[in-house]
């Protein structure tokens, strides 16, 4: 095989492809050294351990979703109904145009138990998801509502990937955000 330079972050982009299709267990250092081109020793200049590589990706999906998706619910220059349109937008141009579903959800299920530090992460993740979504509903419901309809409407998107993913089929999953853009 030939040796290539690659970044963290390439390795990261295609360690969370790897996770999510064959899933954190069922991935090895090896896979994710021959996902990137190179040898398996290479990787360990950028990370110590899978774990660390798993745990920064979380957090690399985390902080993209932070950036591109939850900040519009703070946004000043949207209303309610252009923030949750485009909060829904940019979710399923995530998981339309992504295999394997959700990296924090799968994670969840596979390895939350096993890890202390995916568990707080991902929890993190999911916090920030429901605290975006309350911050537009607070403006319709009591906080007890928006918190609800956040909470559910976060649900109803995961189980909804898997089922999508389960039935590659994508009408089950539209219809969770064509129902909470109805809430607006």
């Amino acid at each position: 095989m030939a040796i290539k330079k690659t970044s963290r972050e390439e390795i990261l982009k295609e360690s969370i492809k790897l996770f999510k299709i064959r899933g954190y267990s069922n991935t090895s250092m090896a896979n994710i050294a021959e996902a990137c081109g190179l040898i398996k020793g290479s990787i360990y200049h950028h990370f110590k351990s899978k774990e660390e590589i798993g745990l920064e990706s979380l957090k690399y999906i985390h902080n993209y979703f932070d950036k591109e998706v939850f900040s519009i619910a703070y946004r000043s220059d949207l209303s309610d109904k252009q923030k949750i349109d485009l909060i829904v937008k940019k979710t399923d141009d995530y998981f339309l145009n992504s295999e394997g579903g959700c990296l924090l959800g799968n994670l969840a299920l596979e390895a939350s138990n096993l890890n202390l530090d995916f568990k707080e992460e991902i929890k993190a993740y999911f916090t920030a998801w429901e605290d975006a979504l309350i911050k537009i509903f607070e403006n319709k419901y009591s906080k007890t509502e928006a918190l609800n309809l956040a909470k559910e409407y976060v649900a109803l998107t995961q189980g909804a990937i898997m089922m999508m993913n389960l039935y590659d089929s994508s009408e089950n999953y539209l219809k969770v955000g064509e129902k909470i853009i109805s809430l607006i």
